[in-house]
């Protein structure tokens, strides 16, 4: 089966060569204005299919309110604002991500969720949030993103740098299968294709192990299958980990 799923990769491989000509020749980069569109548009079936798992995720988030009786929230990758409607009423929200095309789709999510204060946009990427202060978040949240991220363990290495001491990093993702399963086999075939359509999105990344290794005081960490979504990123971790 290995070496069926190799030769599968390889062909896919081939048949996105026009894509990675594009890449190389930098006029890929036009699709990252297409990208946005689609996400905001997928965002909507998304949600209704993840609603209860998004709710229980994030119903315990007002637990980390500061001594000032407010809550500090930064969103790494926010792209359309998929989890403003789950985010409690008062709290203030820095949106980061770096595709400023997401802004006109994130402003229609803004003025949906007007019990949220907006505090900025900023075009960042997760590995370097140079722009955000030490210790000036009271939760940080990043759902479908570190599957895209070009380095995972870079992007905990902020999330810490940011929290306050006792504050929150919420997470969802989209993470391998077991290895032998028939998902993983299409998640590796399918992947040079994946990559391209889902902005650089790679499917077989194991990022449990990067959170396991990241040095929270504590980790709360689930595996479940997302209910009706692709077959190829239905094995999802999410939780929350205490700095």
């Amino acid at each position: 089966m290995e070496v069926f799923m190799k030769l599968c990769k390889i062909l896919c491989l081939m048949l996105t060569l026009p894509l990675w000509i594009l890449e190389q020749l930098g006029l890929y980069g036009l699709y990252k204005r297409v990208f946005p569109f689609l996400a905001y548009n997928i965002t909507f079936s998304y949600n209704d299919k993840m609603h209860k798992v998004k709710r229980n995720l994030f119903r315990n988030i007002h637990n980390f309110t500061n001594k000032d009786h407010t809550l500090r929230l930064l969103e790494i990758g926010c792209g359309s604002g998929a989890n403003f409607p789950f985010y409690p009423g008062g709290c203030t929200v820095t949106c980061t991500d770096p595709n400023p095309h997401f802004e006109r789709y994130l402003r229609r999510s803004m003025e949906a969720n007007t019990h949220l204060t907006y505090e900025a946009f900023l075009v960042l990427s997760g590995e370097d949030m140079t722009g955000v202060a030490d210790q000036s978040m009271d939760v940080v949240v990043c759902t479908l993103v570190l599957c895209s991220v070009r380095d995972v363990r870079r992007v905990l290495e902020e999330t810490q740098r940011i929290l306050r001491p006792g504050g929150a990093f919420y997470f969802m993702e989209h993470v391998a299968s077991a290895r032998g399963s028939w998902t993983f086999f299409f998640q590796y075939a399918l992947q040079p294709a994946w990559y391209y359509l889902g902005d650089g999105c790679v499917t077989t990344r194991e990022t449990w192990k990067d959170l396991e290794a990241a040095g929270f005081s504590s980790l709360h960490l689930s595996h479940v299958e997302a209910p009706q979504v692709t077959y190829t990123i239905r094995p999802h971790v999410l939780g929350w980990a205490v700095k």
